[in-house]
């Protein structure tokens, strides 16, 4: 998930240098987007991970 939040960040970094603004919005606010969720599910993967093994 981490690679699809890099993938349209770089897409919409090439967007916003040739100039296409609402391409670049677009696929900025998908990068956020993604890289929020990666991060949620990585801390609870690590609680959860912590939890098992106490």
């Amino acid at each position: 998930m981490l690679w699809y939040a890099w993938v349209f960040l770089v897409v919409a970094i090439i967007a916003a240098i040739l100039g296409f603004g609402g391409i670049a919005g677009a696929a900025m606010g998908i990068a956020k987007i993604l890289f929020v969720v990666f991060l949620v599910l990585f801390l609870i993967s690590l609680f959860a991970g912590r939890r098992r093994a106490i």
